[in-house]
């Protein structure tokens, strides 16, 4: 069985590396928010040391890494299992020797193998000869950094499969996938630190599980707070990602049971 997902993800590889047009516009977009972004916090901190805690070259730092997770973060569940809908090809999917949502989980982690050297390592280079070298802040925190990410990616995926079968009910979700993008990042810290943000709002964004996808690698890359606030943290992470696993698998059984019945 895993050999059909390894070959899915070998497959998806090299159908990503076919799209050369969008490597360059991801990374030119992926490019111009980051400089605009570090642009604004230059003149945020203009004439001031700390803010929030935070030096400007921890804040630049955030900003070049946030941008190459961004890359990282990319899913295409949500529109994989709209067109297998809009297809009418779901029930057909569905009962195939090998698990659907396996198989997009499968090409997400192919496309995005393809990135890190196409979109990764360019923006990398880039933010660190434009900007500075977002060298993280202590080394010794580098295995609670990549299982962080690692977590991460889980739960933004699963909040990206959980939201993509709201076309097994919905028209048409383009829109909707467009403003859970953008809200999605603005809630997680990715864009603003939420330690920017009053106390109150601050405490609800704590209590839910997208500042688990960015700003908490982001804070242990550039070492804001202390390793055992980190494993606290991740703990919190941790739970999150059970919880949204648990959702998932009884949506998703949900959802085979309907189209089974239905037909698709």
């Amino acid at each position: 069985m895993l050999k059909k997902y390894l070959y899915v993800i070998k497959t998806q590889i090299i159908r990503s590396m076919a799209y050369e047009f969008n490597v360059y516009g991801n990374i030119i977009m992926q490019t111009i928010i980051m400089i605009t972004s570090a642009y604004f916090w230059r003149a945020l901190y203009k004439g001031q040391t700390m803010v929030g805690d935070v030096d400007v070259d921890s804040m630049l730092t955030y900003v070049i890494m946030s941008s190459i997770l961004s890359v990282l973060f990319i899913t295409n569940v949500e529109r994989r299992i709209q067109n297998s809908v809009e297809k009418g090809t779901v029930a057909a999917d569905l009962i195939k020797p090998i698990n659907v949502f396996g198989v997009y989980f499968a090409e997400d982690i192919g496309n995005i193998i393809a990135l890190v050297f196409q979109n990764m390592l360019p923006i990398f280079i880039i933010g660190s000869l434009m900007i500075k070298l977002p060298a993280m802040a202590n080394l010794k925190d580098i295995p609670l950094f990549v299982i962080s990410v690692i977590e991460s990616f889980l739960i933004n995926w699963l909040v990206a499969a959980l939201f993509g079968m709201i076309a097994f009910t919905a028209v048409n979700i383009d829109a909707l996938i467009q403003v859970k993008k953008h809200l999605l990042r603005l809630l997680s810290g990715s864009i603003i630190p939420i330690w920017f943000f009053p106390v109150g709002v601050q405490k609800v964004l704590e209590g839910l599980p997208f500042v688990y996808i960015y700003q908490l690698p982001l804070s242990i890359y550039i070492g804001k707070g202390s390793s055992v606030e980190y494993l606290s943290q991740m703990r919190i992470q941790f739970i999150w990602l059970v919880v949204l696993s648990v959702v998932f698998f009884l949506v998703q059984n949900k959802v085979i049971r309907k189209v089974m019945v239905q037909g698709g």
